[in-house]
């Protein structure tokens, strides 16, 4: 044999052996030292995880009434993802799927978009990853032919699923307190990379607001797992294992349905009246609490709507009549976000203020029909006088002028335009005691804190709005004295008088604080809370409306106890002489037409009124109070915004409130002996899942 060509057979075994050795040692290396790697990965190429989704808690009242439960539905939904791999996008399975839902391949498709702050609703505001529900009332007959055709419907589902579904027991809406549920969304779940186990998956559900929100975690639950085996197509061939998913537990309220619902319908009821009486009426709240332990036992907020509107996506239509002005922002809670000036029921504040002042207590002092602050005059409604009277008739007959005297001359004593250095302002100090100007810590979202005006918050407000105040000084306004010159005058003196000095703390608005008018805003919440206080010697207690998590099996996780009220700095027998005082609004003070004809015999209810003024608007109607007059348990407070006086309108509201309470004027009794139940419901008769 040639040498050369015997050279090269050489080398070519050699490299043949080689590119051998080479390949038994990467199928050793494979098959022995990242054996395992490779045989979770076949194994993952043959077994896909199925997210199963836990039925979500239900919300009960203290009795075990369902608030918030579930019903189950058929839900088709579409898989985003597994039509974008189609040829066409899936145009095709719209299309299909559009006939057999009844409905339109246009409506498919803003369905299954995804939301944006340009894209209109409906539009799907979850994880694009997750699967869309496009219609959750599914006939049976049409759901089959999805199901029996998955051919045709590549990326479509129907299956059984639970709905959340709001029952309104005994009229009890409480829309606003409850929340809603919104899909969750891509960067939630990216928070939260285990999603197994954190409680959220693909296709849940999360809390946006009310408890729904608060208790999210409670509610939710724990999704399961599923582990089928697929073929080489996809399809299902059997399920390798199953971890069943942890149903959401049950949240019992501290809301009584019967009184929410009575609180509901006096709502309704007196802003209808007044309505029929001229006023606008256009917005409305009640509040109903324990006064022992700041248990709410009623919220309602008007205008309201039905929460199931976000059940199977919201049309634009009906996204902007919950966000817009037109039907009045029915998605705001009135109780806790809506702020409004008080009126006269902020008199116990002030009368607390001026004793702590110096003042005393049971001094006589003059009721004048008006009362000079500097060089204006201030005067009583209708501008009555009522002559020399004590602290105790001042509250029953609601009289204005005695306040702004003591607020004129503690703001003399402060150093009037020119202050001293630290000034007390007695007035506003005490109004922050009273729990005025901050957030009073309801397990709700988004409470807003109200305003306490002060000398700060005049600076900064003058700041914010001097250009515009410096402009109109100048310039007028001539839009408005085309139609009304007049007012358009008053405006440029008033312009004129804010460019120049309007940082300063005048005479004029110490006088109006004192009132509970001017810049000052608290929300119906707040003032629940003050009157609270007041009837129960001066414990500021702070609001729950959760009462206890209740686990599926009826056993209890946890029970939610209020934090400790903090005690509010005013001298009992200040306290106890303002209670007595307002025990005599309901007969012969400014709320005695409203409360004609009640049996104070049964129930002796205690109050105040008030009727704050609101420049280009209609008067704001107040009236809070407190029941049984000789031994406080309940707390109840009406706004209607609007409405008229305190006595036309919020009065008469709160009466019809106690009233279902007590079992009065023919109805039957909500309390049992005046009492709420002190146990927690036994749920074990209630199923938590549809």
């Amino acid at each position: 044999m040639n040498p050369r060509t015997h050279f090269r057979l050489v080398v070519l075994y050699v490299l043949v052996a080689a590119m051998m050795l080479v390949l038994l040692g990467r199928l050793w290396t494979m098959q022995v030292l990242d054996g395992e790697r490779y045989r979770q990965i076949a194994e993952q190429n043959r077994i896909r995880d199925i997210v199963v989704p836990a039925v979500r808690g239900m919300i009960v009242d203290s009795s075990g009434r369902a608030l918030v439960r579930n019903r189950t539905a058929l839900v088709v939904s579409v898989d985003k993802t597994a039509l974008s791999r189609q040829k066409d996008d899936g145009k095709a399975v719209l299309t299909r799927l559009a006939k057999v839902l009844g409905t339109s391949y246009d409506d498919l498709v803003k369905r299954t978009r995804l939301c944006s702050p340009t894209v209109p609703r409906p539009c799907w505001p979850g994880s694009p990853y997750q699967p869309i529900p496009v219609d959750d009332r599914v006939d049976p007959k049409r759901a089959l032919q999805i199901m029996e055709r998955q051919q045709d419907f590549p990326g479509v589902t129907a299956q059984v699923q639970a709905v959340r579904e709001y029952p309104r027991p005994e009229g009890a809406g409480a829309a606003q307190a409850l929340g809603y549920l919104q899909p969750v969304t891509q960067e939630e779940l990216e928070r939260r990379k285990d999603t197994r186990f954190t409680g959220y998956s693909g296709v849940d559900l999360v809390g946006r607001d009310g408890l729904e929100a608060t208790y999210d975690r409670d509610l939710s639950g724990r999704p399961g797992l599923r582990r089928v085996l697929v073929d080489s197509q996809g399809r299902v061939t059997g399920t390798a294992s199953e971890q069943p998913p942890v149903p959401g537990n049950t949240l019992v309220t501290s809301i009584d349905a019967k009184i929410q619902g009575a609180a509901e319908k006096a709502l309704d009821d007196q802003m209808k009246a007044a309505r029929s009486r001229g006023e606008k009426a256009d917005a409305g709240a009640a509040v109903v609490m324990d006064v022992t332990n700041g248990r709410v036992v009623a919220l309602a907020s008007r205008p309201t709507y039905d929460p199931g509107v976000w059940t199977g996506g919201i049309s634009q239509e009906e996204y902007e009549a919950l966000l817009g002005k037109k039907r009045g922002e029915p998605l705001i809670s009135r109780a806790t976000h809506g702020q409004y000036a008080p009126g006269s029921t902020f008199k116990i504040s002030s009368v607390a203020a001026a004793v702590a002042d110096g003042y005393p207590l049971h001094g006589t002092y003059p009721c004048p029909g008006s009362y000079n602050v500097g060089s204006r005059a201030f005067t009583n409604f209708e501008g009555q006088g009522h002559g020399p009277m004590n602290l105790h008739r001042a509250l029953v007959v609601s009289c204005d002028t005695i306040f702004y005297k003591f607020a004129y001359e503690e703001w003399l004593r402060d150093g009037g335009t020119k202050p001293r250095r630290n000034p007390k302002d007695p007035m506003v100090a005490m109004a922050r005691k009273w729990g005025f100007g901050s957030r009073t810590g309801i397990d709700l979202p988004g409470e807003t804190p109200g305003r306490i005006p002060d000398r700060n918050w005049k600076r900064a407000y003058w700041n914010a709005t001097k250009n515009a105040d410096c402009k109109g000084a100048k310039h007028g306004y001539p839009e408005i004295a085309k139609t009304d010159p007049g007012r358009a005058a008053y405006l440029k003196a008033v312009a004129a008088e804010n460019c120049a000095e309007g940082y300063v703390w005048r005479a004029g608005d110490a006088a109006n604080f004192s009132v509970g008018q001017g810049d000052i805003l608290v929300t119906p919440l707040q003032l629940a809370r003050a009157y609270a206080a007041l009837a129960n010697g001066g414990r500021l207690v702070v609001p729950r409306v959760g009462l206890a998590v209740v686990r599926p099996d009826g056993s209890v996780a946890r029970r939610i106890d209020p934090p400790p009220a903090p005690r509010l700095p005013v001298d009992s027998k200040v306290l106890a002489y303002m209670r007595k005082a307002l025990a005599e609004v309901t007969k012969s003070g400014t709320a005695a037409g409203a409360f004609q004809g009640f049996d104070f015999k049964k129930v002796h209810v205690a109050g105040k009124t008030g009727t704050a003024e609101v420049w280009g608007k209609g008067d704001t109607s107040w009236f809070a109070s407190f029941a049984p007059a000789d031994k406080p348990r309940f707390a109840v407070v009406v706004m209607i915004s609007q409405g008229g006086t305190g006595g036309s309108a919020a009065a008469p509201a709160v009466r019809q409130i106690y009233e279902a309470m007590y079992g009065l004027n023919k109805n039957k009794p909500a309390l049992k002996d005046g009492k709420l139940p002190d146990k927690l419901p036994d749920l074990r008769a209630l199923r938590n899942e549809p």
